[in-house]
């Protein structure tokens, strides 16, 4: 009532034909379209600026070796590059995900009316076409009872945010005294109120926070639907305040995460320091006497002793001489220093998808080329979303 109040100051009586043919059902439903369409957008937008922050220190640690993890123990050396590319793929298909999604939200409900149609001859396909829209909703209960597409919109963002959440935790481990591998940028920190030493990484921790109002979202809606009849029902007013709130939650958390990606400082020498002083190449020791003949349960209860008289002697494994590890298995000679150097364990893994800096350099030539792809996407649909 107010838009058509302001019409009719606008452009005169004839403003008060606005609600001919239409309701507030099938009214706000498009609102509801119009507006998902344009964050959509603007998300993939924001994801492919993240994208290509993560890609640049990719770009620029291809020599970074780093411990890689499972159980957050380490397990073998990895490229940090390849890490990072990790987050890469994730994010990919997020922007997969919101554009797919896109071609449900790029439906309109317009000229459904409260629920039946309308009995005046208007042409939806016409008005589908003035607003941008790729198609209409085919029947009318549909069109107003909808809410499919916030839906898969606020799953797609429940899965950005915990991609976003499991990078934050990453972040705020690696930054910790504990871990020293990388220094967020002070924009991005706080100090605490009384003890100056500290520098607290705030804006992972409360986007690693946020993630659970964006889960609630979700859930909150679904519960709202599960047993609504057809067709609009007043407990669909709940849609919007979920809906709204992830929007502005998604866009604080990926506005942020770009710029801080970017001015992340990557500190090599302790990620190195901390290679060395690991038994992540343990592996290889078994790859080793399996290309020898020897059995690989034979050759992983060799590593399992190796690795614990290391311990015991307070070694190493290249701390050992050779005749320190002759005494587990006599096929082990002088190669075995050069294939446990942490170089070597991360190029033998030479496999497409591996951590091989050849593998990863190609990894990230895929991603610019999708990226490429994405940046297009979002100019085309952008224009068409205005």
């Amino acid at each position: 009532m107010n838009i058509e109040k302001a019409l009719i100051e606008e452009i005169g009586p004839v403003g008060g034909k606005l609600h001919t043919g239409r309701s507030r059902n099938d009214q706000v439903a498009t609102d509801m379209h119009l507006y998902l369409r344009k964050r959509v957008v603007e998300f993939v937008g924001l994801l492919s600026k993240l994208q290509e922050a993560l890609i640049g220190q990719a770009k620029a640690n291809l020599d970074t070796i780093v411990p890689g993890y499972t159980h957050l123990q380490r397990a073998q050396p990895i490229l940090f590059a390849h890490h990072l590319m990790a987050y890469v793929s994730m994010f990919g298909r997020d922007i997969e995900r919101l554009q797919d999604s896109y071609k449900r939200i790029d439906a309109l409900p317009l000229g459904a009316g409260a629920l039946a149609g309308t009995t005046f001859a208007i042409d939806r396909l016409y008005t589908a076409e003035l607003l941008n829209f790729g198609r209409v909703y085919e029947n009318s209960l549909d069109a107003v009872s909808d809410r499919d597409f916030i839906v898969e919109f606020l799953a797609g963002a429940s899965l950005i945010m915990t991609h976003l959440s499991r990078l934050s935790e990453e972040l705020i481990l690696w930054s910790s005294t504990e871990f020293q591998f990388v220094e967020l940028d002070d924009a991005f920190c706080t100090g605490s109120s009384i003890m100056p030493q500290k520098k607290n990484p705030d804006v992972p921790e409360l986007v690693r926070g946020k993630t659970g109002r964006v889960y609630g979202n979700l859930v909150g809606l679904l519960t709202v639907l599960k047993s609504l009849p057809l067709a609009y029902n007043k407990d669909m007013q709940e849609d919007k305040e979920g809906m709204f709130d992830t929007v502005k939650t998604l866009q604080g958390a990926l506005q942020l995460f770009a710029p801080m990606i970017a001015t992340m400082k990557v500190r090599k020498d302790k990620m190195r320091r901390a290679v060395d002083q690991d038994f992540s190449n343990a592996t290889d020791i078994a790859d080793f006497l399996v290309n020898k003949g020897l059995p690989f349960r034979q050759a992983h209860e060799v590593i399992g002793k190796t690795v614990l008289y290391c311990i015991q002697q307070n070694k190493f494994l290249l701390d050992l001489t050779l005749d320190e590890f002759k005494q587990f298995s006599e096929l082990f000679d002088d190669r075995i220093y050069e294939t446990l150097k942490p170089e070597t364990v991360v190029a033998a893994r030479n496999v497409y998808g591996g951590t091989a800096a050849n593998q990863v350099s190609e990894a990230i030539g895929r991603a610019e080329a999708a990226l490429a792809q994405t940046q297009a996407w979002t100019e085309e649909y952008d224009a068409k979303s205005r």
